[in-house]
């Protein structure tokens, strides 16, 4: 990113003056899909590419929001912050002020102008990051940076569950505010409890696979998935004591499945227990160094959201088929919600060149357009730099 760019196009927007730079990882998730709002487990991390933003602090309650991806820039004030549809992106932004207000923190007027080196639409999480970017400027520049991360985490999850109207889970949101360079984050969604995990892939490495085919979550059928979990649940209360469908074992799953006759719902559960115990089994091949066990539960992972889940599409699942079929490509899968968006490969480092040529000749063969790669190491979270 061409920060001296940035500040310059900043200084055209809103005048010179002394102002602050941020950065805010994008993240991947390595496994655990779609239970974050189970109450699962999860392994993701940062990555080095993400939002940066520009900020500087106005003495009155006005907040200009300018970005260099879409030409669309939003003032609001702060005693007027509610959802329009015509803001657009904007209303991430809002929704954090809003929550950071409630929450009883500090905000100010601001002048922010942001620019992206994200996808857009390709389910690398640019929502989640951009809440974060909001959130720790505001945490620097007015509460004298003392928010704890985590309180910044819950408040961006807000603002897109409650705000904006997308129930996601807290996985994107924490992996990009707590993100540690060549670290996955083991999160219990539950309970917020998280260790991290070294990211040793000894000679192999993560490919970004971007099957550019658009994905709108909010006009998704995420929130649709959300309420079969919560049917399923709801169905197996009344034989077994659990809060989460991710509390159940698969034992436990075997045992009461039968009484989840609709299939679609019994699949979104089958989905969900079994894909919290491959993120289980996925940090212990981590932490012992079995990363071609590793490539296999990325490969199971895949085909249990596609035959279960129901969340992948013609593009992900070519995208992914054509990774696996390359000889040093030891598994890869679909990440974040799905639908369109991105997936990711474990590639022998040496042979990454030859792996897009054949995966991106393969895609475009058949679906017709060019899918985008990208090789980036796992990053630290939001901050200020």
């Amino acid at each position: 990113m061409d920060l001296i760019k940035l500040r310059s196009k900043f200084e055209e927007l809103y005048g010179k003056g002394s102002a602050q730079t941020f950065f805010s990882p994008s993240r991947i998730n390595i496994i655990g899909e779609h239970i974050d709002y189970n109450g699962g487990k999860v392994l993701p991390g940062a990555i080095e590419i993400g939002t940066y933003g520009i900020v500087r602090k106005r003495n009155d309650t006005r907040v200009l929001l300018s970005s260099e991806n879409i030409d669309l820039k939003i003032e609001v004030d702060l005693s007027d912050l509610e959802y329009e549809p015509n803001h657009g992106w904007g209303n991430y932004p809002k929704g954090v002020l809003y929550f950071m207000k409630e929450y009883g923190h500090k905000i100010g007027g601001m002048e922010v102008l942001i620019k992206g080196n994200i996808p857009n639409g390709a389910g690398l999480s640019s929502s989640a990051s951009v809440e974060l970017l909001i959130a720790e400027m505001i945490n620097v520049l007015y509460n004298k940076g003392e928010i704890p991360t985590v309180e910044l985490v819950k408040i961006g999850q807000k603002a897109e569950n409650d705000f904006v109207g997308v129930k996601c889970g807290i996985m994107d949101q924490f992996a990009i505010g707590m993100g540690k360079k060549d670290k996955a984050i083991l999160l219990d969604t539950n309970n917020l409890e998280y260790k991290y995990i070294n990211m040793e892939l000894k000679d192999h490495i993560i490919v970004i696979m971007n099957t550019n085919k658009r994905r709108e979550l909010s006009d998704s059928k995420y929130n649709e998935r959300r309420k079969e979990c919560e049917e399923a649940l709801d169905i197996i209360k009344e034989y077994i004591e659990v809060d989460n469908l991710c509390d159940l074992s698969t034992s436990d799953f075997e045992e009461f499945k039968n009484y989840l006759i609709k299939d679609n719902i019994r699949n979104r559960a089958e989905h969900v227990v079994y894909e919290n115990h491959r993120v289980n089994i996925a940090t212990k091949a981590l932490i012992e160094g079995d990363i071609l066990k590793l490539g296999g539960l990325l490969i199971e992972s895949h085909n249990s959201l596609r035959d279960l889940y129901d969340v992948t599409g013609v593009e992900l699942d070519q995208i992914v088929d054509s990774a696996n079929e390359f000889q040093h490509c030891i598994g890869a899968r679909m990440t974040g919600a799905g639908f369109g968006g991105c997936a990711i490969a474990i590639v022998k480092s040496d042979k990454v060149d030859e792996f897009i040529q054949y995966v991106g000749n393969d895609y475009k063969n058949r679906i017709g357009y060019e899918a985008e790669f990208y090789v980036t190491g796992i990053g630290d979270g939001t901050r200020e730099i």
